[in-house]
């Protein structure tokens, strides 16, 4: 393991951030003189960032803690051809309207993790939209494609690997990583900024911006990668049974959020907290040591500092209290997420597997049913056993409120309006 000198890169070494660096000796160099820039890009692909970008947004949070300047990018233009890194297919073809509406929405997740402004660590966002749409297609293949060759471009995973399996891999997807070295070239052109951050599935698009770099500009950048994070089980980060786990508060609670790393896996505890809290590493080590039940005490103080991070510390506090309540005093606590539901639906005999499906805690009325067969859903903290059974104004409370269940882990309520 590499000494480094940075306290930029020690952090990332001592936390499980680093899977791969260029030139580790002058990066380490450059980390430590001055203020160093790095940037990442966010294509926006859709209307939220989920917690499988929150290790990438983190390593911005690293780079400003460790005295650096963060560079968001936007993938205005980039989005317009879809990255096919790790993709066995096409991404589908999204409208200029529908990037800049995605784009809104993902920019509301970097202000709890990143401090923006005009001072000299403050970090910025820029959108690739502003110098890709403005190529002219002659002088891109005059100035940046000469210095590419395909037969470096085709040893790439995702090219390799489609083209082996006799997949299609349109000529639109393989101009991919020309855009992506050139956003770099722009941005170490345009503001100094000489790292790109990334997952390892990038490592060819930034090994390729490097390389542009230097070959156009004589200059030396360089590149970080993070490893991919799956769970202990093998399962892919931020994703559950009911979808993927938002970053944005309209799209997942406050209280669901808690709930996904209250809910974290044993074994993946102690590589959490020191890849997605600020908690001290000794605090760390201590909380690794507890065992049986007493490694809940660690899975909250992990959902605790996540939460608080991204939605603060009363939004935290609030689904804490209310997963207590849920947990050990069987009753609804006020930060479950909560779905209307109207009083003549009721009435008329909705059935208690459309409120499942209502209260977003089931798919579809035919999953809801198959989890009644299984004894997994309650009603109000009893066992449903009547995959017919209907819901009645009785089945509310004072309130109102109904609580619904699957399995011991998801909850949800229902408000009669």
């Amino acid at each position: 393991m590499s000494e480094f000198k940075s306290d930029f890169l020690r952090t990332l070494q001592t936390r499980g951030y680093i899977k791969q660096t260029t030139h580790e000796a002058e990066l380490d160099d450059y980390c430590s003189e001055g203020v160093p820039m790095a940037y990442i890009g966010f294509d926006a692909t859709a209307e939220s960032l989920h917690v499988g970008s929150l290790l990438q947004i983190m390593l911005l949070r690293r780079l400003q803690q460790a005295g650096g300047k963060p560079v968001v990018l936007m993938g205005g233009g980039t989005t317009k051809i879809g990255d096919p890194t790790d993709k066995e297919k096409s991404r589908p073809i999204l409208t200029e309207d529908a990037i800049a509406k995605n784009i809104e929405g993902i920019k509301k997740a970097f202000s709890p993790f990143l401090t923006f402004g005009e001072g000299p660590t403050d970090a910025i966002m820029v959108n690739n939209a502003d110098w890709l749409d403005k190529l002219g297609y002659i002088e891109f293949l005059r100035d940046i494609g000469k210095l590419f060759t395909v037969n470096t471009m085709v040893k790439q995973d995702t090219v390799a690997r489609r083209l082996k399996n006799e997949q299609p891999y349109t000529f639109l997807e393989f101009n991919y990583t020309l855009l992506q070295a050139y956003d770099f070239l722009e941005l170490s052109r345009r503001h100094n900024c000489m790292i790109q951050l990334g997952g390892s599935d990038q490592w060819g698009n930034i090994v390729a911006g490097t390389d542009l770099i230097h070959k156009a500009d004589g200059r030396q950048g360089f590149g970080i990668t993070s490893p991919l994070i799956t769970t202990a089980s093998g399962g892919k980060m931020g994703k559950t049974a009911d979808g993927a786990v938002w970053l944005n508060s309209e799209l997942r609670t406050p209280y669901e959020y808690w709930q996904f790393w209250r809910n974290t896996e044993d074994a993946d505890v102690g590589r959490f907290l020191r890849l997605f809290t600020d908690i001290p590493l000794n605090e760390i080590e201590r909380l690794e040591t507890l065992e049986g039940a007493e490694i809940n005490d660690a899975k909250i103080a992990l959902a605790d500092a996540t939460t608080t991070m991204l939605h603060g510390e009363q939004a935290a506090k609030d689904a804490k209290e209310s997963a207590a309540k849920v947990f050990q005093q069987g009753s609804s606590g006020d930060a479950l997420p909560t779905y209307d539901v109207s009083k003549d639906e009721v009435e008329a005999g909705m059935l208690v597997a459309a409120g499942f499906t209502a209260a977003a805690l089931t798919k579809s009325n035919g999953e809801a049913r198959r989890s009644i067969k299984q004894n997994a859903a309650k009603l109000n903290g009893e066992s449903v056993s009547d995959e017919n059974a209907t819901l009645s104004l009785s089945d509310f409370d004072a309130d109102g409120l109904a609580t619904l269940s699957i399995g011991k882990k998801r909850h949800a309520r229902l408000q009669l309006r």
